[in-house]
């Protein structure tokens, strides 16, 4: 339990100076660091940043690990950055580096129906590449083998829907954290 509280009270403080840094001039003085009182050694609950994902999406506290990090966020719009970061963070010579090029081989909308846990309940495509049914397998393949995803801890469960772009190398980016298309 001290562990937990612990990684939360990290992950707090991230956020905290994340969103102190973007607004400037509040006139609010930094906290105080606050001292530890828990002898165990720190576990760091945040793995490097992979080069694919977002500096934005690092200091939000979002980047991947192996699905053992509650997430933050609030709303399901929220938690799309925390799970688009853990599928890049486990798929990073997956991942299309840059801008993408004007015509994709496949485009698909996703619904993952997460528990308290992060683990996958059921998946439902809104809109799926029906052309591309090697892609559907692929992409369903990938959602599930990327659990557990970050406990939606303030939720309890979640919904994330994010729209896969799959280049015809078999390399894909999330809507969520593309890069653009040229």
């Amino acid at each position: 339990m001290a562990r937990i509280l612990e990684r939360w009270r990290l992950a707090c403080t991230a956020l905290a100076g994340t969103a102190a840094a973007m607004l400037p001039g509040c006139g609010s003085s930094p906290m105080p660091p606050v001292e530890k009182t828990v002898a165990a050694p720190v576990v760091p609950t945040q793995a490097p940043n992979p080069s694919n994902v977002p500096d934005a999406v690092v200091a939000a506290g979002a980047t991947a690990i192996t699905g053992t990090r509650a997430s933050g966020a609030a709303t399901a719009r929220a938690y799309r950055a925390d799970a688009a970061s853990h599928v890049y963070g486990l798929n990073k010579e997956r991942v299309y580096k840059g801008r993408l090029p004007p015509l994709l081989y496949a485009i698909g909308t996703l619904q993952v129906d997460l528990d308290g846990q992060g683990l996958v309940r059921s998946l439902h495509w809104m809109r799926k590449p029906s052309h591309a049914p090697e892609v559907v397998a692929e992409i369903e393949r990938t959602v599930r083998a990327a659990a557990p995803y970050p406990a939606p801890a303030r939720m309890g469960k979640v919904v994330w829907t994010d729209t896969w772009l799959w280049h015809k190398s078999g390399r894909f980016q999330l809507d969520t954290l593309t890069e653009g298309q040229d």
